[in-house]
């Protein structure tokens, strides 16, 4: 289990995401762990607020993000739809690069959550799910209220702090 504690700090959000990872996508699992282990996420924001779809994380504009990367290196995680999960409300699934990405491969560093409440099931089968928030929705649907600009990047960033639990 994943916990993100303090998401935000300035301002009037904060609280904790659980997160529960899939053992049968190992794949994203073990790369998720281990950027969350290296301290990746500590640098990155959610920096994209879809509002009653998805809020998502793992990039920001700062330096110290951009270094990250480029000491983990420039890889892509192969699908793992056969697990078979669906993007229903609270569905935690690695974001993917469209250009040129026919294997629906996953980028290593990006993550987002499906806020909506009946789910987006029309992205099944397109970005692999590989865990599920199982505490701390409201949190979720606070920073999904929040202010963005007209790309979806909030006006304000929302910082990320990630801790693994066992």
């Amino acid at each position: 289990m994943l916990r993100q504690k303090k998401l935000v700090q300035n301002l009037s959000i904060q609280g904790d995401i659980y997160v529960t990872l899939f053992n049968d996508t190992p794949l994203h699992r073990a790369n998720f762990i281990r950027l969350a282990k290296l301290g990746y996420f500590d640098t990155t924001f959610f920096h994209r607020v879809s509002p009653n779809f998805v809020i998502q994380g793992g990039n920001s504009d700062r330096t110290d993000t951009a270094k990250m990367r480029g000491k983990v290196g420039s890889f892509l995680i192969p699908s793992e739809f056969k697990a078979g999960y669906s993007h229903i409300r609270g569905a935690f699934a690695a974001a993917k690069y469209s250009e040129q990405n026919v294997s629906k491969a996953s980028s290593p560093f990006e993550f987002y959550i499906v806020q909506k409440k009946n789910g987006a099931h029309h992205i099944d089968n397109d970005h692999t799910v590989f865990g599920r928030v199982t505490k701390g929705m409201d949190v979720v649907d606070k920073i999904n209220a929040v202010e963005t600009d007209d790309s979806e990047w909030p006006l304000r960033n929302i910082p990320i702090t990630i801790e693994v639990l066992d």
